[in-house]
């Protein structure tokens, strides 16, 4: 219970951090560095990109999911989850992340 109420605080918090700007404020050109320089092992980031090691969806897969919004990835990315290593990143660092992906949707 403790455990749901502290991703509960997490999730609040960066909602309040991150709605309404996180479109104006994110920079999606350095979403795509840090997205070559810490996901790029395991998901294909980009069109140059010809494989990863793992079978993690590429981001472009990611991006054209019918529920995407960098929003959901933004939290997604803040908040710690088992299948992906646990990366330090700052809320405009995941927003940055999350308008990089958004970018890739066609």
């Amino acid at each position: 219970m403790v455990a749901v109420l502290r991703q509960i605080r997490v999730l609040v918090a960066a909602a309040a951090g991150l709605s309404g700007s996180l479109a104006m404020a994110a920079d999606a050109n350095h979403g795509s560095d840090l997205a070559k320089r810490w996901c790029a092992t395991c998901h294909v980031v980009n069109s140059e990109q010809k494989q990863a090691s793992t079978d993690a969806p590429p981001f472009a897969v990611i991006a054209r999911k019918s529920d995407f919004t960098p929003e959901k990835i933004a939290f997604f990315l803040l908040d710690p989850h088992p299948k992906m290593p646990s990366f330090p990143l700052s809320r405009s660092e995941a927003a940055d992340l999350a308008a990089y992906i958004g970018s890739l949707r066609k």
